[in-house]
């Protein structure tokens, strides 16, 4: 039998598991979604101010990109309204800036100057919305309220991800060898011969990867390994 390889699983994919309450319940920070603005204009600044801390949500505004580069990013939902036309950097140029460090920030772009190129470009980069100014305080609030969910659920997958690779973390490399071979479907007697051990110490070292990664069955930690990047998962 061909040796099998330990995947380096780095998935970001991973959705509570049904069953598991730790997974499905465990608490999140409840601090105020934050609304980053960055728009040279001063009179935009403060009306979106106002309007955002008027919807409960805390307002951050910035005159220019380097002066919100500069600032540190928050772990709570969020999310950024950005005029396209900007003193230094431009919109469209920051949000590429934003990809590479902080690409689960979802943006809103705002601009009096709109063309079809540039929403087009925006959108395919990721944007939420394009608004051309003037619009409507409802489609701005929609579009933001739309931003920080999108947000909120990026936050709780990332969670998730980090506490199944907690979990996994915990197992020995023995047991990371002997889930990563159960998942891929080998029997006891296979994963013994493939790792050079007995029948009874595979299903002893089974046994504390279902305890320490909290499967209820080979279906759940099939399903949990999945999510980790271990195995694909069709459909």
């Amino acid at each position: 039998m061909e040796g099998i390889a330990i995947p380096d699983f780095k998935s970001e994919g991973v959705l509570a598991t049904r069953w598991d309450p730790e997974l499905r319940s465990a608490p999140m920070s409840h601090a105020k979604p934050v609304v980053f603005v960055v728009d040279d204009d001063i009179s935009v600044r403060e009306s979106l101010e106002a309007l955002i801390r008027f919807e409960g949500w805390e307002p951050k505004t910035y005159t220019s990109a380097q002066e919100f580069l500069a600032c540190p990013m928050l772990s709570g939902p969020s999310c950024l309204v950005l005029d396209v036309n900007l003193p230094d950097l431009n919109g469209l140029e920051l949000q590429k800036r934003v990809a590479t460090g902080r690409a689960d920030l979802p943006i809103i772009f705002i601009t009096g100057q709109g063309d079809i190129p540039m929403t087009v470009q925006a959108m395919k980069a990721g944007a939420i919305e394009f608004l051309t100014k003037p619009f409507g305080d409802d489609v701005l609030l929609g579009a933001i309220r739309q931003a920080l969910e999108r947000s909120s659920a990026a936050l709780e997958r990332g969670r998730q991800t980090q506490l199944l690779r907690d979990r996994h973390g915990s197992l020995s490399r023995r047991e990371q060898e002997v889930m990563a071979l159960v998942v891929f479907g080998l029997l006891n007697k296979q994963i013994a011969f493939e790792l050079g051990i007995s029948e009874i110490t595979v299903k002893a070292h089974r046994g504390q990867v279902m305890r320490k990664m909290k499967a209820r069955s080979l279906p759940d930690l099939v399903n949990m390994a999945a999510r980790l990047g271990m195995v694909r998962r069709d459909g």
